[in-house]
C-alpha cells in the first residue's frame, strides 16, 4: 500500500488495518443514514469512534453512550466522542444521517470505554499567521487516556489557510532520549473542499517524497520527517491517529538544522508536553 491513499468511496470497509503499511494502526470512515447501523467485530484493537457530523448512539458490550456527537460538520465546534476499549463488538446507530470516524491501534490489553465530551477536549493553539505555521489541535484522546488505554493518540488539527503543519519539521521513529517511536496517520479535509495541500516525507539520506493531498485523502506516515502545507485561501483539517510502538506519550524529534525555528514559533513547547 501507498503512504498516499487518494479519496474514495470506502463503502464503510477499513480504509487502512494493521500489518500493511502500518504495522498497528486501524482507520475507517463509516457513512449511514438516520437509523441504519454499523457493527465492528474486533479482535486485540482499541478504538476511538469520533462522529465527524450527525447523531448517534453507540454501544460496547455492556456499556451505551446516547446521542454522541450533534456537530453539523468538523467546521462545527469540538467533537463529542467514544473511547471504546479493547474488548467487544461497537454498535453504531444513527440518529440522524452522519458520518463517524473509527480510529483504532492493535492492543493486547483490556480497557473500558469512556465518552469525551467536548468540554473535556484539550486544544493547543500553536504557530502564528505571522510565521505562517498557525494551526489548533484539538486532543480527543491524549493526556485523559493515560492509564485508561494503550497505545492510542487521537486529535483533530485545523490549520489555518496558507499555513504549514509539522513543522518545524520533526519526526518520531526511534526510541531514544529525546524521541519515542510512533506511527501516525494524517486524514485531510479542506474548506473549501477544492482546497489542496503538500505532503512532504523524507528520510535523512533517502530520496525525498512529496504528493499532492486533497480533500478526503490519507496519508500513513510509517517513519521520517513529514511537514504538510495549505495552499492560501484554503483551511485545512486533519484527523491523526498516532500509535506508540512501544509507549504511548509522544516525543518529537526536530530535524537538527531546523531546530532554531521552535523558538520563533509560538506554543512548540505547549503542543510537545500536551502529546506525552
Amino acid at each position: 500500500m501507498s503512504f498516499h491513499i487518494h479519496a474514495h468511496d470506502n463503502e464503510n470497509q477499513p480504509i487502512v488495518v494493521p500489518g500493511g503499511h502500518l504495522s498497528l494502526i486501524y482507520f475507517n470512515l463509516v457513512r449511514l443514514q438516520a437509523g441504519e447501523r454499523h457493527v465492528f467485530e474486533r479482535e486485540e484493537l482499541e478504538a476511538h469512534i469520533v462522529p465527524l457530523h450527525g447523531l448517534v448512539d453507540i454501544h460496547v458490550g455492556g456499556h451505551g453512550f446516547s446521542a454522541v456527537g450533534g456537530r453539523q460538520s468538523i467546521w462545527d465546534g469540538r467533537a463529542d466522542s467514544v473511547y471504546a476499549g479493547s474488548r467487544g463488538a461497537i454498535v453504531i446507530e444513527a440518529i440522524s444521517d452522519c458520518e463517524v470516524a473509527i480510529a483504532g491501534a492493535r492492543c493486547t490489553e483490556e480497557h473500558p470505554p469512556f465518552r469525551v465530551t467536548p468540554e473535556e477536549v484539550e486544544m493547543v493553539a500553536v504557530g502564528s499567521s505571522e510565521t505562517h505555521s498557525r494551526r489548533d489541535i484539538y486532543h480527543l484522546l491524549g493526556q485523559n487516556g493515560e492509564g485508561r488505554s494503550g497505545r492510542l493518540l487521537v486529535s483533530e488539527l485545523y490549520c489555518e489557510q496558507g499555513c504549514w503543519s509539522g513543522y518545524p519539521p520533526h519526526k518520531h521513529d526511534t526510541d531514544r532520549d529525546g524521541e519515542t517511536d510512533h506511527e501516525e496517520l494524517y486524514h485531510y479535509r479542506f474548506q473549501p473542499e477544492t482546497g489542496f495541500g503538500g505532503q512532504f516525507l523524507y528520510r535523512e539520506g533517502e530520496a525525498r517524497q512529496v504528493v499532492m493531498t486533497g480533500h478526503r485523502d490519507t496519508v500513513l506516515v510509517a517513519g521520517g520527517y513529514h511537514p504538510t502545507v495549505t495552499s492560501p485561501g484554503h483551511a485545512e483539517y486533519i484527523f491523526t491517529i498516532l500509535a506508540g510502538r512501544t509507549k504511548r506519550g509522544l516525543l518529537q524529534h526536530f530535524e537538527e538544522r531546523h531546530a532554531h525555528l521552535k523558538d520563533a514559533i509560538p506554543g512548540i513547547g505547549t503542543m510537545q508536553a500536551k502529546f506525552r
